[in-house]
């Protein structure tokens, strides 16, 4: 890999393979990323500015860490991991949840299933503690294995 500071545009990292195909990606000053790929032989490379949010997600997939997205769940596997397969899935608290708490509701106690964060009102709750009482409106995180997913979809929140 070669790494060059480009004055006043940023920092460029470059990777050739060996077939002879380049990689650039290039950390500009303004906080944007950009990509460039030339193929061995080609006169122009393509090009794609990236947020960061969108390079770090690049990077993920790069590293082994795929997602599949299905509606409101994403399932990750890990390649050096092969059999360990973890859902998370985002919904709105449903009718049958609102005015209980995690506790109350015994949710990874009958499910496996934990609630990793709550969106309220713009505001996220990281690891919401058991006594976590969910209100109408919230966003809630959940990860687990995928039949208990939908052991809690089915249980928990009455849905099939």
């Amino acid at each position: 890999m070669q790494i060059s500071e480009l004055p006043e545009i940023g920092t460029k990292y470059e990777i050739e393979s060996p077939k002879g195909d380049k990689v650039a990606v290039i950390f500009l000053t303004t906080g944007e990323i950009e990509l460039y790929v030339l193929e061995a032989g080609a006169d122009k490379p393509s090009v794609t500015r990236l947020t960061t949010a969108e390079a770090r997600r690049l990077g993920s997939v790069l590293t082994g860490a795929m997602l599949t997205v299905e509606r409101e769940d994403v399932e990750v596997s890990f390649s050096e991991i092969s059999d360990l397969r973890i859902g998370i899935r985002m919904g709105l608290a449903t009718e049958r949840i609102v005015g209980k708490s995690i506790k109350d509701l015994a949710i990874r106690e009958r499910t496996g299933v934990t609630i990793i964060a709550i969106s309220r009102k713009g505001r996220s709750i990281i690891s919401p503690p058991p006594e976590t009482v969910f209100e109408e409106g919230d966003l809630v995180v959940a990860i687990g294995k995928l039949e208990q997913m939908k052991a809690c979809t089915r249980e928990i929140l009455g849905q099939v």
